[in-house]
């Protein structure tokens, strides 16, 4: 890894751009200077000087990667993983911009921890766009004031892991979330239906004899959250959908008109649903569960073979609108106990991109370029980082360059984060980021 270094101006040259939502895909230059994105141009045609020059001969030159769902630990938990390290861990992985959740400790429902997890002493090495509590102390019970966290620099509201369950609370939560212009993030789990569940309910968790989550507990969770939303006008983006049964509440919550005297005559619904899924979801099932791995525990839990076929389709078909990676870290003693008292979650960063290539590219034939869709613009677009997402002239110099045909052994032990619980520990991937440039800084490299 190298030290950020701020150049004037930078030409990324000999590459391939890929940039769906600037409209450019093809053999260009790219010419970076003061943190913006300063002409495009064929190969050897770019008019400006640069100061320094990075050789992206074989490579792809992308938007770099927003992750929608991460979890940083700070504050209160930094024997997981620190914004620091974490961001170290994120910049690996082409990600430029993160959004952390705000299960932290104390639970980020305030302007003052939404400004803390932002300041320059937390030493992030990418973007980080906060997503505070939804409800005080992520209990479900008094909605956070949205405008003040918005202020301090929120970009969306969330109880994750504590998904709101009392209606009353969840509409309060979309309407005071659509009138500042946020989206309203739910973790899809009806908990009165999952209280002492570890995995996935089905043949792997009989075998086991633990307890299992149903698919329904999340699609119920889906069902209601649309026709709320739909009702206020709202955004509602569903974190790691895992099934198929709420791919189809999502498609069918799409198609619902907003209620009458909302809209005008054949205008389509203001209501937005959008959803992301995780690498993990779109590549395990629950039988790599094996006997009892804690590393492969994670909330949504692995699900199906069906279910996996499903996310696999609805990445394809656009129903699924983002990769994000719900970067979990824990302490080697956390899930070195019993499966069912180990905690959930799983690191993934540095193994995002891969993945994507390898089991979506490579066995899937998704094209380049929705993946890169997946990772940067369409994110992007959720949480409104204007100027980000794009590569198009004028925008904020984030950048990921990556080798698609590149073949490596993911080895846990160098991870740049502070927590090694992944369950792709030694697993051969195509797929290798090599730089990665945040505001025309280099803050990772090969």
């Amino acid at each position: 890894m190298t030290k950020p270094r701020q150049p004037a101006s930078m030409l990324i040259k000999g590459g391939r751009l890929i940039d769906p939502a600037g409209n450019a895909t093809g053999d260009f230059d790219v010419l970076l200077r003061d943190g913006r994105v300063a002409e495009i141009a064929a190969r050897n045609k770019v008019r400006g000087d640069a100061d320094e020059k990075f050789d992206a001969r074989g490579l792809i030159v992308a938007p770099g990667f927003v992750d929608l769902h991460v979890h940083l630990r700070e504050p209160g938990q930094s024997h997981k993983e620190s914004i620091a390290t974490g961001t170290a861990a994120a910049a690996a992985g082409g990600f430029t911009s993160v959004c952390p959740m705000p299960n932290t400790s104390p639970v980020n429902d305030s302007p003052e921890i939404t400004a803390w997890i932002q300041e320059p002493a937390r030493n992030a090495v990418v973007n980080v766009f906060p997503v505070a509590a939804a409800t005080f102390g992520s209990e479900g019970e008094r909605i956070t004031d949205y405008r003040a966290l918005q202020r301090a620099g929120a970009v969306a509201v969330t109880d994750d892991g504590h998904p709101i369950l009392h209606e009353d609370v969840m509409r309060q939560a979309l309407t005071a979330a659509a009138q500042a212009g946020l989206a309203v993030v739910q973790h899809a789990e009806d908990t009165r239906m999952t209280a002492g569940c570890s995995m996935h309910e089905g043949a792997t968790s009989f075998r086991l004899g633990l307890r299992g989550m149903t698919a329904e507990s999340e699609a119920t969770i889906v069902e209601r959250d649309a026709r709320l939303a739909h009702q206020v006008s709202a955004h509602l983006h569903v974190a790691h959908v895992s099934t198929a049964a709420a791919l189809k509440a999502i498609r069918r919550g799409r198609r619902s008109p907003t209620p009458a005297g909302r809209q005008q005559a054949g205008a389509p619904a203001r209501a937005r649903i959008t959803c992301e899924v995780t690498p993990h979801h779109f590549t395990l099932i629950d039988e790599n569960v094996g006997d009892y791995d804690t590393r492969f525990k994670m909330n949504p839990p692995l699900r199906s073979a069906a279910d996996r076929e499903a996310l696999l389709v609805a990445l394809g078909d656009g129903t699924i609108d983002a990769i994000a990676t719900d970067h979990a870290p824990h302490s080697a003693y956390e899930k070195a106990v019993e499966f069912e008292m180990a905690p959930f979650g799983v690191i993934g960063f540095e193994t995002a991109l891969a993945l994507a290539i390898t089991r979506l590219h490579r066995e899937r034939r998704l094209p380049l370029a929705r993946i890169v869709e997946l990772l940067s613009a369409n994110p992007a677009r959720i949480m409104k980082l204007r100027g980000r997402g794009t590569l198009a002239r004028g925008s904020i110099a984030d950048v990921a360059i990556f080798d698609p045909a590149r073949r490596w052994t993911y080895d846990v032990s160098k991870s740049l984060s502070r927590s090694r619980n992944s369950p792709f520990d030694g697993w051969q991937l195509w797929g290798k980021v090599v730089a990665t440039i945040v505001g025309g800084k280099i803050v990772f490299q090969a």
